[in-house]
């Protein structure tokens, strides 16, 4: 996965030491890895978040207790089921997709995993529809990964509609490398970044491309 070699905080990390932990502590089960697989056999971009963002997201969710969750990009489904699989029995999550035909293999990939009466996928503009599920919060977490012009806005309806104490997350923090660009996706990036630093207590963990870690305040 990735670079043969990368560094981070001064340790060097090979592709078969990442192979190795992700087996023994995010190991794909059939359903995972269909859902990991699925954007390559689906002509879809294979941008979803890597095993052990999953698990990691996956942990947070159970120890802080999350039972209502809102996931703005559901791409595949992969994320999704991590997150899904985390709630209790009477949680739900509400993920939402633009595309119809995305949201069509991530709803299946959801029925394989026993998971379609937790988690409704919305299809759909998130601005558009995130103002629809306000009467359903407050949430415990919000995930983002979807277009990264759009993470302040998103960002920005987190902060209103999480609870106090819930959980912001958000994948592609470092924009793929290019979060100190000057151009206008960078800034918007950047604008994300500070206000969350506003309104959470925030750290950037860095995994491959940054996941953005808050609690609300």
């Amino acid at each position: 996965m990735g670079d043969p070699q990368t560094r981070s905080g001064g340790i060097h990390h090979t592709a078969e030491i990442l192979d190795f932990v992700n087996d023994l502590h995010a190991p794909h089960d059939p359903v995972l890895l269909e859902a990991f697989n699925a954007p390559g056999l689906h002509e879809m971009p294979a941008i979803q978040v890597g095993p052990a963002d999953g698990k990691l997201m996956h942990l947070l969710l159970r120890i802080a207790g999350a039972a209502r969750v809102v996931e703005i990009g559901t791409l595949a489904g992969y994320s999704t089921i991590w997150l899904a699989r985390a709630l209790p029995a009477d949680g739900h999550l509400w993920s939402l997709e633009a595309s119809s035909k995305h949201r069509a293999v991530a709803v299946e990939n959801l029925r394989r995993a026993g998971l379609e009466n937790r988690v409704t996928v919305l299809e759909g503009r998130a601005m558009s529809l995130l103002p629809k599920l306000e009467a359903e919060g407050p949430f415990d977490a919000v995930f983002i990964d979807a277009d990264k012009a759009g993470y302040p806005d998103y960002g920005r309806w987190a902060s209103k509609n999480l609870k106090k104490g819930g959980l912001l997350l958000a994948d592609n923090a470092f924009f793929f490398g290019g979060l100190l660009a000057q151009t206008s996706e960078a800034e918007a990036m950047r604008a994300f970044h500070r206000e969350a630093a506003a309104h959470f207590d925030t750290v950037c963990i860095t995994n491959p491309d940054g996941l953005l870690l808050g609690v609300k305040r």
